[in-house]
């Protein structure tokens, strides 16, 4: 278990440097290369969010493929896209078809650390070390984001040499997924699909998310492109502030999840978003000198708040009914909560052109006031944080 840990921490560091470089450089990306409109911006998130989307359809096709095989696919789909974008040059659809290529192993790649993250964690310590393994990922990501604000402020090497280093961390990853041994826990013969009414609630929580998260990474920096004219190295420059808080935020969050449970967290984290939506939406119409400080702060803060997706893990965890329900039912969460992103970009970007953008976020804070209300309805069984208390019939019909 301590060599499969070392590796996957490894496999979490790789993936850190090449998020924390294509994610703050891709906005930027596009604006400086294609000079598109929010309204077009919103659209290219269909065909992003498309392999999303499909994730289940993709992973019920390899099938035959161990959760680690399907790591190493994923991540040099990863690699290949990146490389792809960074030879592109200014050919729109060439841009698009890479993009999708990317994304289609970052998407595969969704359920998969997920999976060998739970399977690498103590029972009733799963969100601790989730927590851990996404601090790696946070410290990471502070080199990558750090590699683009070095090299487009100082060095000035440009987007492609920004992208070719972001895919040599992915290719690192996928080498260090083929060295895991296969997971006994979580591998072997599972089911192509899981629905089922019992995780309704998983999946619908899932769908908030997605929604919520669409719009974020959609438009959040977009508010900061468009609306405040700020570079790629200022992008770079707040996730290594994120990140920087990730690291200690991370762990702690785990703890507290195992501590007070799932419920807890993902209301508290639906509160924080209503919070960061009037920051985006409002920010211009505070009383203060540079409002554009605010609207750092909600980057910042919107990026620390989706480790909370470890709460919705470890929910699915709780109540899973079988341990191979637990990869393909990640899988179904991934599609659903991408059958919702997809279009909200499209239907943002509208809003964005014919209202104006604070309009984004109240639509935004509307869903996060949904998530709210599902969140408040989370049970988990009996020996968990959350337990329901059990009735008379659940007593009668409980094993000796």
């Amino acid at each position: 278990m301590r060599r499969e840990l070392v590796l996957f921490l490894v496999v979490a560091a790789a993936l850190g440097v090449t998020f924390g470089i294509f994610e703050t450089t891709f906005n930027n990306y596009l604006n400086d290369t294609f000079a598109i409109s929010a309204e077009a911006r919103g659209k290219l998130e269909f065909p992003r969010e498309l392999p999303g989307f499909l994730v289940t359809l993709m992973g019920g096709v390899l099938f035959f493929l161990s959760v680690t095989r399907m790591g190493v696919l994923s991540a040099l789909g990863i690699a290949a896209g990146i490389v792809g974008l960074a030879f592109t040059g200014d050919d729109y659809l060439r841009m698009m078809f890479f993009m999708v290529i990317w994304s289609a192993g970052n998407h595969l790649l969704m359920p998969v650390t997920g999976t060998i993250a739970l399977s690498l964690a103590p029972p009733h310590q799963r969100a601790a070390r989730m927590g851990q393994i996404g601090a790696v990922g946070m410290a990471a990501m502070i080199l990558g984001a750090t590699v683009v604000w070095m090299g487009l402020q100082y060095i000035d090497i440009g987007y492609r040499g920004t992208f070719l280093i972001a895919a040599v961390g992915a290719t690192i990853a996928a080498v260090f997924l083929g060295l895991l041994r296969p997971l006994p826990r979580r591998e072997g013969q599972r089911p192509k699909l899981v629905l089922k009414r019992r995780y309704g609630l998983f999946y619908l929580l899932n769908m908030f998310s997605g929604a919520r998260k669409q719009i974020f990474i959609t438009f959040g920096a977009w508010v900061l492109i468009k609306v405040f004219e700020q570079p790629a190295y200022t992008i770079a420059k707040l996730w290594i502030v994120a990140c920087a808080l990730g690291i200690i935020v991370q762990p702690q969050l785990g703890k507290l999840i195992d501590r007070v449970g799932e419920r807890a967290i993902l209301m508290a984290n639906a509160i924080i978003i209503i919070t960061i939506c009037l920051g985006y939406g409002f920010a211009h119409l505070l009383p203060v000198a540079h409002p554009v400080w605010v609207v750092y702060a909600c980057y910042v803060l919107d990026n620390l708040v989706f480790a909370t997706s470890i709460a919705r893990a470890t929910y699915l965890d709780k109540i899973a009914e079988h341990e191979a329900d637990i990869h393909a039912s990640l899988s179904v969460g991934v599609t659903i909560d991408h059958a919702v992103s997809m279009s909200i970009p499209a239907l943002g970007g509208i809003a964005w052109v014919v209202y104006g953008y604070p309009w984004v976020f109240v639509g935004a804070a509307t869903i996060a006031v949904l998530n709210l209300i599902a969140a408040a309805f989370i049970r988990v069984p009996r020996g968990h944080v959350d337990a329901p208390v059990p009735t008379p019939t659940e007593m009668r019909d409980a094993p000796p």
